[in-house]
């Protein structure tokens, strides 16, 4: 793509691949459209961030790229997978402060994406043994999981109260007040694939009848208080929000997710956030493709800020979505997990390390983490 240009002396390159072309996202100055998807790795001991996470993401960090932590949890109540870190205690900001300074050493640009797992969990990860919460209190079906968990068993969840809410608005809005104080460039809003925003926006889980259920603008209502509430607390310029209005994570599937997600972007354009991360139609389930006749274009379209876009891509595809407008920047996130020099290997035509499912949330510190092999160097 991008056919040759003239250098100086006469020797012709390949103009870069639209992947690989500058852009400005708010106040950043990103080198490459390629952004490394939050991805759940199960390695941080007792909800800490540990030192080896160090190394897992200065790895994959270039000059001028942007990385998207792990879902990283609001609270205590936030938890529905073993060793996920959090960033509600004193200690895990500490904690996380060694990770982001080895990504901004190297120029990177960091986001931390912040979420709460809602009845996507059991008594087990919950503190003193209680009910997951939820907007509903319909249990999910006990599901064989693809983070490593064999068969994964789920409490019936509470049904918040009205009352309670605000609560839950106030736990996101401190946690991106800590993701801050540790030194995150902004933060990501977990609003997808299944988890506690996403379980209110949607019609197949939410049974509410105050004003957080029934119409959409009801059932949007949480999601746009936690936005507002951070965008309070930090400025919109560093809040982004993941959405999968297309997906059926967890059971949790809309009647017209087309709709919902025109309407979110809609919302969202009121508070300048500086991106919208949506995950592909096409990746209904976790990890699986399909055809399908939805497209994220009138969601493109009608959000003003930034628009990334995730879910099955590759080299060709992603820069298809560049070039064809369909999208600023593309997040990898299995691809980039086997490769940590991915921004590399797309502007060489290099062949790509083979993913391993099998260590994606075994906790080892290094196995499937740390050592995937980066291109021998080719000078």
């Amino acid at each position: 793509m991008g056919g040759k240009v003239q250098k100086q002396n006469g020797v012709s390159a390949e103009a870069p691949i639209p992947l690989l072309t500058p852009y400005t996202l708010g106040k950043f100055q990103l080198s490459h459209r390629v952004v490394l998807a939050p991805l759940t790795r199960l390695r941080s001991w007792n909800n800490v961030p540990q030192p080896h996470a160090i190394l897992y993401y200065s790895q994959r960090t270039t000059k001028g790229s942007l990385l998207i932590a792990e879902a990283t949890g609001v609270s205590d109540t936030a938890q529905g997978y073993p060793q996920t870190p959090g960033i509600w205690t004193k200690e895990q900001v500490e904690a996380w402060k060694p990770i982001i300074d080895a990504v901004h050493a190297k120029g990177g640009i960091f986001f931390c994406q912040i979420g709460h797992v809602g009845r996507v969990s059991n008594t087990g990860f919950q503190p003193n043994r209680q009910a997951p919460i939820s907007c509903t209190d319909k249990p999910l079906t006990p599901q064989t999981q693809s983070k490593g968990i064999d068969v994964a068993q789920f409490s019936t969840p509470r049904r918040l109260t009205t009352e309670e809410i605000p609560l839950v608005v106030n736990d996101f809005r401190l946690a991106a007040r800590n993701a801050i104080e540790a030194g995150f460039d902004g933060i990501e809003i977990h609003g997808a694939h299944g988890f506690l925003l996403d379980q209110f926006m949607k019609d197949h889980v939410n049974d509410r009848t105050d004003k957080y259920g029934g119409s959409l603008e009801n059932r949007c209502r949480f999601p746009l208080e936690v936005v507002e509430a951070i965008v309070d607390e930090i400025g919109a310029d560093k809040v982004g929000i993941r959405l999968s209005p297309f997906a059926d994570y967890a059971e949790a599937g809309d009647s017209n997710p087309e709709a919902l997600g025109l309407y979110m972007v809609e919302s969202l354009n009121k508070y300048g956030l500086v991106y919208c991360h949506m995950v592909e139609p096409r990746m209904k389930t976790v990890g699986e493709k399909s055809e399908s006749p939805h497209s994220l274009l009138p969601m493109r379209k009608a959000f003003r800020g930034t628009f990334i876009v995730a879910g099955g891509y590759d080299r060709e595809d992603g820069n298809n979505a560049v070039a064809e407008n369909r999208a600023d920047l593309v997040a990898y996130g299995r691809v980039f997990l086997a490769n940590p020099d991915l921004p590399k290997r797309f502007a060489l035509n290099a062949p790509l390390n083979k993913y391993n499912r099998e260590t994606f949330y075994i906790p080892d510190p290094v196995l499937g983490y740390t050592d995937y092999p980066f291109l021998e160097d080719s000078e």
